[in-house]
């Protein structure tokens, strides 16, 4: 799951466009369901959309550090978990995800102490604990931050987060904090005498695959990802490229400006890629920064591009897939068909 902190790009920083490609070789689709005007309208920040396999959608809303749930009609949605820096709330949350199982997890950190909590589907406590250090921001876009715990995917036995300061692309937790391992190289970027920079480079998406092992997308820098076997062995590297794609790598920055935090200064390291999911097929698909969204088979074969359209089209934030294989998207909640 994703949350993002912006900064006015600087000059020669690439740009996430504004502007929906229109191209025959894109496929647009529209949604089958969604949350209703006046439901969606009462959050503030509706940053994930996920469905239980009993039917029950969890959304969670950072701005109000919340955690709401609606019934399968979607016609109501009360509050599950509430604001506060005691075991059970949730404060400065940044990330959310829900397991097979129906238990889920947030990510918050009070007091600037990152911290990871597991919740039954009830919104009792289930088990939390602490990472040690503060989180650092890695890459930013608009008003939300991004950093090891604002990408987090959580499968029920494991947690798993992008921490490139650990050496390796991908951290993985047991549910009681203890580290299991670390795997995947980081990759070279050319920014390795910058420590900020090359980890901005390196963070990225980690997707548990339906079919087996993982994906781990890059967020920033040149779109590319990779798929791991369970045993964390990689299986393959691929770039991802597109005629709607060529301006956007051509255009991406060498340098960046600056901005000064209580760790001290961070580049602004604009996002490549925005999220992404896996279906229960074990397609790969990835929304990026130009609006079109790819889609990419098990073998690293690129399969389909679509663009969503709602009330206009929409570049996804977050995506999940329901045990129906619906695809859901925010902002707004809404449910695609997720079939090729």
């Amino acid at each position: 799951m994703l949350a993002l902190l912006l900064a006015a790009p600087a000059a020669g920083i690439a740009r996430v466009s504004s502007q929906a490609p229109s191209t025959d070789r894109i496929a647009t689709l529209s949604p089958v369901a969604a949350l209703p005007a006046h439901i969606a309208g009462s959050f503030e920040e509706l940053t994930s959309c996920q469905q239980a396999p009993d039917g029950e959608y969890f959304i969670f809303d950072r701005r109000a550090h919340s955690v709401f749930v609606a019934p399968p009609g979607l016609d109501t949605a009360r509050k599950l978990i509430e604001i506060g820096a005691e075991q059970g709330r949730v404060l400065d949350p940044t990330a959310f995800d829900l397991a097979p199982d129906g238990t889920f997890v947030v990510a918050d950190a009070p007091g600037g102490n990152p911290r990871v909590q597991i919740f039954l589907a009830s919104g009792s406590t289930l088990r939390g604990f602490r990472l040690p250090g503060r989180p650092v921001a890695r890459v930013t876009l608009r008003n939300l931050v991004l950093n090891g715990l604002a990408a987090i995917e959580y499968t029920g036995r494991s947690i798993f987060i992008s921490q490139p300061e650990n050496g390796a692309v991908i951290t993985e937790y047991a549910v009681d904090g203890q580290p299991r391992r670390s795997f995947g190289d980081l990759r070279r970027t050319g920014h390795e005498n910058d420590l900020n920079v090359h980890l901005a480079l390196n963070s990225g998406l980690v997707v548990a695959n339906p079919a087996g092992g993982f994906y781990f997308v890059f967020l920033s820098g040149v779109p590319q990802f990779r798929k791991y076997d369970e045993n964390g062995q990689l299986v393959f590297e691929r770039h991802i490229e597109d005629a709607e794609l060529d301006r956007f790598v051509q255009m991406l920055p060498t340098t960046w400006k600056r901005q000064k935090t209580a760790d001290g200064e961070i580049p602004l390291v604009l996002p490549s890629v925005l999220a992404a999911a896996a279906d229960r097929r074990g397609n790969l698909w990835i929304s990026t920064a130009v609006g079109v969204t790819f889609v990419y088979d098990g073998n690293g074969e690129k399969r389909r591009a679509v663009q969503f359209r709602a009330a206009g089209i929409l570049a996804p934030t977050a995506m999940s897939f329901t045990a129906g294989g619906r695809l859901l998207v925010t902002p707004g909640c809404y449910a695609f068909p997720g079939s090729l």
